[in-house]
């Protein structure tokens, strides 16, 4: 009877997290969308310099290696200071930016304005927990900014401009949901001089990770529902995705990825990546 509840409940479990992925935006650019036109290197610089300095000064990592902020300690001259990062950013013309320095662009716009609507409606349990209508389950769709004239919330950056346009998996282990579940969000800005080591070493940190890749004590085979939500993003289906992920697996976890039959589970963390929390 308990082995059946067991099953029960992870079918219940895995079909959530399949509806959880039917509702997410498709990865399909915006009507009309001009903002990912790149130019020609050498590009033009977007200095990031003062993102990196809030991140230096207020992320952390914890004993299980989850990098938190201390979103209540944070300032108020340091919050007006990323204000006026954003507002920067909103001046930028994506169009003057080369491929990866674009790139590089979107990651740091989308974790600022994440950290700054946690910060506008914190203290909160979670990221979810900021609404902006009776059905509304986060911020994703709220008009968090403007650029090249252009009206954007958290969706349009990531699956509208983003996940279209670019072509890389690896953005997942990138963007930062303000999550606990979620792959760290760095403590410096991302660069377009560094993003490829920057993406294998996000990659590798978070496979390599239970919040990533774990097995139960039964040998189950639990994944983050990331690789649920985004799955076309990895592979076309479930053991496509399972031999993408065994690139980047440490030896140990490789080989037993290689002898596991299916994913038994997907779990996800929601609980905000507060400094207060994990101390």
């Amino acid at each position: 009877m308990r082995k059946l509840l067991i099953l029960l409940l992870l079918t219940v479990l895995s079909a959530c997290a399949s509806a959880e992925r039917l509702a997410l935006p498709a990865p399909k650019a915006l009507p009309g969308q001009t903002l990912t036109r790149f130019a020609s290197p050498p590009g033009e610089r977007v200095d990031h310099r003062e993102w990196t300095a809030f991140l230096r000064r207020y992320v952390s990592t914890d004993i299980y290696g989850v990098n938190r902020v201390a979103y209540g300690q944070v300032t108020q001259a340091d919050r007006t200071r990323l204000s006026e990062y954003l507002v920067d950013l909103q001046s930028v013309d994506p169009a003057r930016l080369t491929r990866e320095q674009q790139l590089a662009y979107w990651i740091n716009l989308y974790n600022a304005l994440t950290v700054d609507v946690v910060l506008a409606n914190y203290p909160v349990t979670s990221i979810r927990d900021i609404k902006d209508g009776p059905l509304s389950i986060g911020p994703w769709n709220q008009t968090l900014t403007h650029v090249a004239g252009q009206e954007l919330t958290l969706n349009d950056i990531e699956h509208r401009i983003i996940r279209p346009t670019f072509n890389e998996p690896r953005i997942h282990y990138a963007l930062n949901c303000a999550a606990v579940g979620c792959p760290n969000l760095m403590d410096r800005a991302w660069r377009a001089e560094t993003l490829e080591s920057d993406f294998a070493a996000a990659e590798h940190a978070y496979i390599n990770d239970p919040r990533g890749v774990q097995f139960d004590d039964r040998g189950g085979l639990i994944l983050s529902k990331i690789f649920i939500w985004f799955r076309e993003d990895f592979g076309p289906n479930e053991q496509a995705v399972l031999a993408y992920i065994a690139t980047a697996a440490e030896p140990k976890l490789r080989a037993r990825l290689k002898k596991a039959p299916r994913v038994k589970a997907y779990q996800y963390d929601w609980a905000l990546n507060d400094a207060a929390a994990g101390s």
